[in-house]
């Protein structure tokens, strides 16, 4: 294993999608979905064990999420989980681990990872990431996974990429264009196309390819934290991080330097992604019965007359459903969710709405 390559685990969103289950102090991250005894980030950690050593794996996190990281992989340091004072996008805490990493070892060579994926095939996408890290410790690039689509799904963003290799050694294409997620018709031309992908949110790079697209295409941010890297990974680390987050904006990694750097590369991958982004894609993602319910867990809900659901609730409740037929029904500390599998952009606002009259304190 290279004690060169480097994971940067990014842990800190709310994942209001999924509420009721997937709440502000609990979010989606630390929560096992499927019912197979481990959390999302727990199955995330696991699998880059197989590509890099358990020292050089960190987690960027919400300062109030460091206990339940702490408490979930007991393994970790100190030193590997990294708090973000406030939310300020991809952006920042991919600067503050970059640097952070690059102070330890000047020739890491990164990985940068959201905790709340799903993969099916571990061995292509173990391939997937070791060829790229190869490719990023060689090459001055940045590098992003794109999935191969099989829909025309317009909740991912789009990479668009030409037929210009890295070199012949790999499968790595320079990259076009980018596309937030796109409407229906545009995301069919896409499929139709041939040379778009689903952007993935991965990333390998480099530690000083990823500091000097930093340093040219967003210098302030770079600048705000470059200035106190000697107190990375000291005990003046986290008064310096809490001064620098208010300085920065809150701005994504594709927007600030993906979409303007010159040196990108895609690889086109296959292992059975999914970013979990709704409970529909909880559905798509869980064991079914003969007539298409995924019911986590399933001891003690009875379901009669009901097809193509997804029913998650608490081991100790007894549910009892009649006459459901392609419904989401979630229930967690006496909050009920019921809405009908196409139209789950309403528990999206509902979630705003709520929050808009109470603040967080039922979100």
């Amino acid at each position: 294993m290279n004690k060169d390559y480097y994971a940067l685990i990014m842990a800190g969103g709310v994942g209001s999608r999924f509420w009721p289950v997937s709440r502000t102090e609990y979010p989606k991250q630390f929560i096992d979905f499927f019912g197979v005894g481990k959390t999302l980030i727990q199955s995330t950690y696991d699998r880059f064990l197989k590509i890099c050593p358990p020292d050089n794996i960190f987690i960027v996190t919400n300062e109030i999420y460091v206990d339940l990281v702490k408490e979930q992989l007991p393994q970790l340091s100190e030193n590997q989980i990294l708090a973000e004072p406030l939310l300020r996008n991809t952006a920042p805490c991919i600067a503050y681990g970059s640097l952070k990493i690059a102070e330890l070892n000047p020739n890491s060579t990164i990985v940068v990872a959201p905790s709340d994926h799903t993969i099916g095939n571990m061995d292509e996408f173990v391939r997937s990431i070791e060829q790229s890290l190869d490719a990023a410790s060689k090459n001055d690039c940045l590098i992003t996974l794109g999935i191969k689509p099989n829909r025309p799904d317009t909740g991912y963003g789009y990479i668009q990429h030409t037929d210009y290799v890295l070199n012949t050694d790999t499968d790595l294409h320079k990259v076009k264009t980018f596309t937030e997620k796109p409407n229906l018709e545009l995301a069919k031309s896409f499929i139709q196309s041939g040379d778009f992908l689903w952007n993935a949110g991965i990333f390998i790079w480099s530690s000083k390819a990823i500091l000097k697209a930093f340093e040219k295409h967003l210098p302030d941010m770079y600048e705000i934290f470059n200035v106190g890297r000697a107190e990375l990974n000291t005990a003046g680390e986290k008064e310096f991080i809490n001064n620098a987050y208010f300085q920065c904006t809150n701005i994504s990694i594709d927007f600030g330097i993906m979409e303007k750097a010159e040196n990108v590369y895609v690889l086109p991958a296959d292992f059975g992604w999914s970013d979990l982004g709704t409970w529909a894609s909880i559905y798509e993602m869980a064991e079914k019965d003969y007539v298409g319910n995924a019911v986590i867990p399933s001891e003690q809900v009875i379901m009669f007359d009901s097809s193509n659901c997804m029913v998650n609730v608490p081991k100790d409740k007894l549910v009892i459903l009649q006459g459901l037929h392609d419904y989401i029904v979630v229930e967690n500390n006496n909050m009920l969710m019921v809405c009908p599998r196409n139209e789950e952009q309403r528990v999206k606002e509902f979630v705003a709405e709520v929050k808009s009259r109470f603040g967080n304190k039922f979100i």
